[in-house]
């Protein structure tokens, strides 16, 4: 029989790797390091796959607090020795909320970054001055790897529209080029950590 112990540390671990790669940029940006934020974005193809064994072992957990114990099991306990928090539902259930929560991160991970666009003010841009640009990027992995590299090229004084997609690993600029070139915009995409591909 495979102790609590072990099946609620295989959970938080797996559900944190599940979602790791989505972590760290927010991580990143928080500690100020945003050249990490791509770092773990090769466990983004297993993602499935973690989530998958994250839900079978903490189902398994919940199976055996409820399954019923057999005549030695009750034989075995003592009345007055009461369950150690280890061994709890409570545990099990605060393990099993630490995973959802961890698991469903890359769909609210946006909150984490600075919307820039609620703070700016309406420009008008002569349209011959209006560039557009697509950069395709390597190491984009969900919503949330959009989120950071749109908030870091948003900070950019003269841009004024910024989509990133990471399903089609690209992100499309529209800025005004008489106040930032494509340089800076490739550069404050580089200090997130994605890679550009030329």
């Amino acid at each position: 029989m495979i102790g609590n112990s072990k099946l609620i540390g295989t959970s938080v671990l797996t559900a944190l790797a599940a979602s790791i790669c989505c972590i760290t940029p927010v991580l990143a940006v928080l500690a100020g390091t945003t050249g990490l934020a791509s770092t773990f974005s090769w466990i983004a193809p297993f993602r499935p796959y973690l989530i998958g064994f994250t839900i079978l072992v903490l189902a398994f957990a919940w199976y055996q607090k409820f399954k019923p114990k057999s005549k030695a099991e009750i034989d075995c306990e003592c009345e007055d020795d009461k369950p150690k928090f280890i061994n709890s539902k409570s545990l099990l259930f605060l393990v099993t909320l630490f995973s959802v929560v961890m698991l469903a991160f890359p769909h609210y991970s946006h909150i984490f970054y600075s919307n820039t666009d609620i703070n700016r003010e309406v420009v008008y841009v002569e349209q011959s001055n209006v560039k557009e640009i697509k950069v395709t990027i390597e190491g984009m992995t969900c919503t949330g790897c959009e989120a950071h590299i749109e908030s870091e090229v948003n900070k950019l004084d003269g841009v004024l529209n910024v989509d990133a997609d990471y399903k089609a690993a690209n992100t499309v600029i529209k800025y005004n080029e008489t106040k930032v070139d494509v340089q800076k915009i490739e550069t404050a995409i580089l200090s997130t950590g994605y890679k550009i591909i030329k």
